[in-house]
């Protein structure tokens, strides 16, 4: 199946990457993924992700700065962004329905992304 969205997915712990990948690439989804903050904004410039998924509740880095940086380049490129963590690090970063709060259950975030990725406008194909 060729992948009609791309996710970017930063999280520290490789159980939700994992998950992630393995419940949105069966869909369609092409997954980048890493742990590092820094890594994930360079994937985010080099690949123009359709939708960004940040968790900022165990970075290294100070979570405000980490979900500023990743805010502006959502902004930047229109592009979705679903921001984990507890309910002080959301402050006016995302719209509300973009926030997870932790604890939360996989289900819910992947539908979550779902929704989002529905209202990616999808490239119009070229006839032959």
């Amino acid at each position: 199946m060729v992948p009609r969205y791309s996710v970017l997915v930063v999280d520290p712990l490789e159980e939700t990457r994992e998950v992630l990948r393995t419940a949105l690439e069966p869909r369609g989804v092409r997954i980048l993924a890493t742990d590092q903050p820094a890594r994930g904004l360079a994937l985010a410039r080099e690949h123009a992700p359709d939708l960004i998924v940040l968790d900022v509740e165990h970075l290294q880095a100070a979570p405000a700065t980490v979900a500023d940086d990743f805010a502006a380049q959502s902004r930047r490129h229109a592009t979705p962004l679903v921001l984990i963590g507890s309910a002080r690090h959301r402050r006016g970063r995302v719209p509300a329905g973009e926030f997870v709060a932790k604890p939360y259950h996989y289900g819910p975030l992947i539908r979550k992304i779902e929704e989002l990725l529905a209202q990616v406008p999808q490239p119009v194909a070229k006839a032959a």
